[in-house]
This record gives C-alpha cells, sequence and structure tokens, in this order.
C-alpha cells in the first residue's frame, strides 16, 4: 500500500503549478540496480498455490486456528493438485522486468492469450509501460512493445473486449487518463484525457475502472475529492482509423477527502452502478441515473483511509476492501450496510491487492507484503472464515500487484520487485 502513497506523493511533488515536471527528467536508471533497457529474462519453475489445511480431528483444528493467528497459514510439503497440466507447461512462469513493477493486467482480447501489461514503478518523472506475451509453446515470454510514460501508472488496464470487436486499447491513470493503441512493436497514444483545464493544477488519479457493459464508459478517481465519468468515442467498428477520445459525462464530489478507489458493479444490468473509497474511511456507492445522493455501505470505525475496493466477480451483493496498513480485507454485503460480514485476517504485513475469482462467487485472492498470495472461500459466510485454503509465497518480495485472468480462471498474476509472475491456480 505504501507505493501508491509513493506514486501520488511523487506526482504532487514533480507537478509544478503549469503541470509541467518539476525538474528536467533524470535518467531512468533502477533505483534497485535493475539494467534501463527493454531486455528481460524469464524462467519457468514448479508448482504454485500449496494447500493450507487438510481434514483435522476438531481439537487440531483449533489449535491450528490458534497458530496461524499468531504466525499466519502454515502450508503443507506437498503439490497441490492441478488440472489439465500436461507435458512441459509450468504452474509459474516468471518474467524480470528491466525496472521495478507495480501496476499490471491481463488482456481479455480471445486472440491475445497470456498478454499482459506492466508499469513501471520508478521515483522519477521518466517511467515505462511494457506489454508481454507468454508463448504456451514455447513457455517464453517476450516483450510485444515498451513505452515511455509520465511518473508511475497507479492503473493499468486493457479495454475490457472480450470479443474483439473494439480497437485494441489500453488505459493508464498517473497524473492524466490516457489511452493508448496498442501495436507491435509500437503502441501509439491515442488521447490524454484531462478534467482540468481551466485550473494550473494536476489532481494525480488513484485509479480507474472500465465499464465493462458500456465500453465508452471509464471512470477515474482522484486526490481532488471526485471521481469522473469519461464517455469515449473509440473507433469501433474494428479497422476504422479515427482518433479515439473523450470527454465529461459527469464529475462529482465522491469523498470528502481525497478518493483512492472506483469500480464498476455488474448490479443492475452492469452500467450505472459504481463504488468509491477514500481517505475519509469510507465506502460510498452511486448510480449514473440519480447522482443526487450516495449510499454510504461502510465506514471504518477509526476513519482510517480504504485504498482499494473490487466487486464480486459473480455475485454483485458482495466487495471487499482493505484499509490503509492493514493486514485484513474487509468482505461487506450492501444488503446489510456497515457492518462487514467476514474479515480475512492471515496475512502477518498489510495488504496490497484484492481480486475476486472471475468464475467463482465464493473465492478471493489477496496479497501483501508478507510475501504471500492467499486464496479463500468465503461459502460458508455469516460463519467467520478463519483459513485460507490456498497460499503462495514470493521468497523474493513483498506482493504489490495481484489480478486473476479474467478469461483464464486458472491463472492468477502476481508482481513483487521487478518480477511478474503467473501463477496456475
Amino acid at each position: 500500500m505504501d507505493n501508491l502513497r509513493r506514486i501520488i506523493n511523487l506526482s504532487r511533488s514533480l507537478v509544478s503549478s503549469n503541470g509541467e515536471p518539476a525538474d528536467q527528467p533524470a535518467d531512468e536508471s533502477d533505483t534497485n540496480g535493475a539494467a534501463n533497457d527493454d531486455t528481460a529474462t524469464v524462467t519457468a519453475v514448479g508448482s504454485s498455490f500449496v494447500a493450507t489445511r487438510e481434514s483435522e480431528p476438531a481439537e487440531q483444528d483449533a489449535t491450528r486456528r490458534q497458530e496461524r493467528r499468531q504466525h499466519g497459514p502454515a502450508t503443507l510439503c506437498r503439490r497441490t493438485k492441478m488440472s489439465g497440466t500436461t507435458g512441459k507447461r509450468k504452474e509459474i512462469y516468471k518474467y524480470l522486468a528491466p525496472w521495478p513493477l507495480y501496476s499490471m493486467n491481463w488482456s481479455v482480447r480471445p486472440d491475445k492469450r497470456f498478454r499482459l501489461a506492466l508499469g513501471s514503478f520508478v521515483e522519477e518523472y521518466n517511467n515505462k509501460v511494457q506489454i508481454i506475451s507468454l508463448d504456451e509453446e514455447t513457455s517464453e515470454f517476450s516483450a510485444k512493445s515498451t513505452f515511455d510514460h509520465p511518473y508511475p501508472t497507479t492503473k493499468i488496464m486493457w479495454i475490457p473486449d472480450s470479443k474483439g470487436v473494439f480497437p485494441d486499447l489500453l488505459a493508464t491513470s498517473g497524473d492524466y487518463l490516457r489511452l493508448w493503441r496498442a501495436g507491435e512493436p509500437d503502441t501509439r497514444l491515442e488521447c490524454v484525457l484531462n478534467n482540468n483545464k481551466n485550473s494550473d493544477f494536476c489532481a494525480p488519479l488513484t485509479s480507474f475502472d472500465w465499464n465493462e457493459v458500456d465500453l465508452n464508459l471509464v471512470g477515474t478517481s482522484s486526490i481532488d475529492t471526485t471521481c469522473t465519468i469519461w464517455g469515449l468515442e473509440t473507433g469501433q467498428p474494428l479497422g476504422r482509423v479515427n482518433l479515439v477520445s473523450g470527454h465529461v459525462k459527469t464529475q462529482l464530489i465522491a469523498h470528502d477527502k481525497e478518493v483512492y478507489d472506483i469500480a464498476f458493479s455488474r448490479a443492475g444490468g452492469g452500467r450505472d452502478m459504481f463504488a468509491s473509497v477514500g481517505a475519509d474511511g469510507s465506502v460510498r456507492m452511486f448510480d449514473l441515473r440519480h447522482l443526487e445522493h450516495s449510499t454510504i455501505i461502510y465506514e471504518d470505525p477509526a476513519h482510517t483511509p480504504l485504498l482499494r475496493l473490487a466487486w464480486n466477480k459473480q455475485d454483485p451483493n458482495y466487495l471487499a476492501t482493505v484499509a490503509m496498513d492493514s493486514c485484513e480485507v474487509i468482505i461487506l454485503d450492501v444488503r446489510v450496510p456497515c457492518t462487514p460480514v467476514a474479515r480475512l485476517s492471515n496475512h502477518r504485513a498489510c495488504v496490497n491487492g484484492i481480486a475476486w475469482a472471475p468464475h467463482s462467487s465464493c473465492h478471493i485472492c489477496t496479497a501483501g507484503d508478507d510475501h504471500q498470495a492467499l486464496i479463500w472461500d468465503i461459502q460458508q459466510m455469516p460463519r467467520p472464515i478463519e483459513d485460507p485454503i490456498l497460499a503462495y509465497t514470493a521468497a523474493e518480495g513483498e506482493v504489490n500487484q495481484i489480478q486473476w485472468g479474467a478469461t483464464q480462471p486458472d491463472w492468477i498474476a502476481i508482481c513483487y520487485k521487478t518480477a511478474c509472475e503467473i501463477l496456475r491456480v
């Protein structure tokens, strides 16, 4: 979670009153010592997630729960059985980027399996975005495109076009919202969406979300307490050469303090409902058809800032959120506002990422500074969820990003330091 705050503070300090970088771009040498070029290495190793529990007598189970509360989940020394594993296909694929990584997203196009976009985290003006792809036959990654980006990206997201009808677009947030048209090897900038044209101040964007039902809608969240809903013109149908453009459909003051995340819900048809979280410690839900009011569905008792939220992909009644410097994930039911229905508390350091399973309403993956990615089964709610069912440990670093493949539910991607790993579940 500290990386998000560092990115925001970096944007604040480097953007001068006229919206330009205050200093000349420094050299792009990696602060962690990685070589600054477009080369990278890839290795494939053994199994990924392992089970964290087996059936036990009740007294042993109670003892282990007490131990896990003190020490975190233990992992069994056996390989998790993976369905469909054949031949040389591995259960972990590892890619080493030329710079530290923060943001990441899976492509959902049917003709671009195992394609991801990665955003660098260099505490300078000059940063990079890289598009990588895994060849399933050779088990090797390749960098398809690398391009410059001002400041680290707070989020990266491919257009959620699972049918491949729209242009192959990629969006990034940082100082502004940018739309890119993916190409190999050249990815070109289509447009920069700036809602502060009458102001000399650039309010950094903390996050955004692309509506999965109406692909012409994108929502952004900002440190200026606002959320903005953008309407896009994407040049559909595929093949037209029109530039992508966008306009503000609506802007609203969403919170009393900075807004840290925004996400559209699949409720009510999946187009009009969205939620946001912010520094005032609240989760608020909005309806684009009735923006004169919002619904506060949760407030942190200590008003601790809430940094991330994610909607259940199969059941829009549930969402997850995480507070700043917190070791637990809070599960909310919008039908029972203000009272968490579950708390996932096995991480031993602050949680950095949450990702619901794309194919299941009762599975969620969490990741944190304790180097762990944990998969939970929450179908027992409202009974307490004591332990995760699967765990993976990234021995080399704190996991700062996690994404569950929307069209490939057998795979989860994580980022730590300069590494991106995709893990077979």
